[in-house]
């Protein structure tokens, strides 16, 4: 049976077709019709696609066009802290912000964008510091901002940019994500940095001792063979996890490790589009497979693990924003092992997932088909 075909079988029939488990899907649990939170409207945006919160309980949340705004901790106040020149055609943004470990005395603030340059348009990572306005105005504003990596090659195109940012959890290095472009080959190009996640310097710059320097890679290259990765999260106990969306079929996440090859375009549990067969995942073809797959997809946004006291139940586990499946997913982390587990209809794309300072989970709409809406999560007992 044929990967087109699963695609339109129902989970519980998926899971019992073929033979080799690898490449089985495992059978989800049914969507979840009762939510065990209550939704709380906090604010509307602009095409939000990231929002991070900072060590005072306020936010910074960005926006397609190129603004990032500091929105006070209850959603009632905003302003517009910095304008990014971005390329926002297709899925070009002002994308993911992320603020330094070290936010509380450099006021630094990481951040990743799409931006058009001499022969195509590519992903940057960037930063800024966050300071007092010093024109009169009150307020606060983001200075002092430098490009600190652009992926490369720049190519035409207006997808899969990824530009997602983790910091390592000694605070020294910082993990980034840049997707392969739909240009599929650079993905296993040793050369190039898109299609990889990479692992830099707090200054930008490749660290050292990455696991591929010496084997004629671009030494900012931890892992490869990646698709689109639009999420990226330490756990608890330091294992770096990613999510990427896949094909037609095939949305994954991946536990990652240094110096693997995660397969793409050479094999996936998905699809091309126009229905041409990829190899799925199997054991010994030298690639590493996803701890879980999707197929229908969710079409994966944002990835959060959460450390919090509210879901005392859902600790350590991962959530990811739906976009295409207007959904809420949750799935069960142990150890270097991951498992589905719950996944709520929540009515609107979801692009990103945050923890709050209390421990609520709280959630941005994509605002496409949505009002681009920040919504918060608290338990409904």
């Amino acid at each position: 049976m044929n990967k087109k075909m699963l695609a339109v079988l129902p989970f519980a029939l998926i899971a019992c077709a073929g033979n080799a488990p690898v490449n089985v899907e495992p059978a989800a649990p049914p969507q979840a019709t009762v939510k065990p939170f209550a939704e709380t409207v906090v604010a509307d945006f602009d095409s939000p696609w990231a929002l991070a919160f900072l060590p005072d309980g306020r936010m910074l949340v960005t926006e397609k066009q190129g603004q990032m705004l500091l929105v006070s901790a209850d959603g009632k106040q905003r302003q517009t802290v910095a304008t990014i020149t971005v390329d926002s055609a297709g899925q070009g943004a002002l994308m993911d912000v992320v603020p330094a470990p070290d936010f509380a005395t450099s006021q630094r603030v990481y951040f990743s964008y799409s931006a058009a340059g001499e022969g195509g348009k590519g992903v940057i990572l960037a930063r800024g510091r966050l300071r007092p306005d010093g024109g009169g105005q009150g307020g606060e504003r983001l200075g002092e901002i430098e490009a600190l990596f652009r992926a490369s090659p720049l190519v035409e195109g207006n997808g899969h940019y990824s530009g997602r940012i983790a910091f390592a959890p000694d605070g020294r290095h910082l993990f980034f994500t840049a997707g392969e472009r739909q240009k599929f080959t650079p993905a296993q190009d040793p050369k190039a940095t898109l299609g990889k996640v990479l692992r830099l310097t707090l200054d930008g710059k490749p660290a050292p001792g990455n696991p591929l320097a010496t084997k004629g890679f671009d030494p900012a290259v931890w892992s490869y063979g990646h698709r689109n990765l639009l999420g990226l999260a330490f756990d608890a106990k330091g294992n770096l996890w990613e999510q990427e969306m896949g094909p037609k079929g095939g949305d994954e996440v991946n536990l990652i490790l240094p110096g693997r090859n995660y397969g793409w375009p050479n094999a996936s549990n998905g699809s091309h589009y126009d229905g041409r067969d990829i190899p799925d995942h199997k054991p010994g073809d030298g690639y590493e497979a996803p701890k879980v797959w999707w197929n229908p997809v969710i079409s994966p946004g944002g990835l959060m693990i959460y450390s919090g006291k509210l879901f005392p139940q859902w600790q350590g586990d991962a959530f990811i924003g739906g976009l295409s499946s207007k959904s809420l997913v949750r799935v069960d982390l142990n150890g270097t092992n991951a498992a589905k587990g719950d996944q709520w209809n929540m009515g609107a794309r979801i692009r990103d997932v945050a923890q709050g300072p209390d421990g609520a989970i709280w959630l941005l709409e994509d605002g496409g088909e949505s009002q681009g809406r920040l919504i918060k999560l608290t338990p409904t007992s």
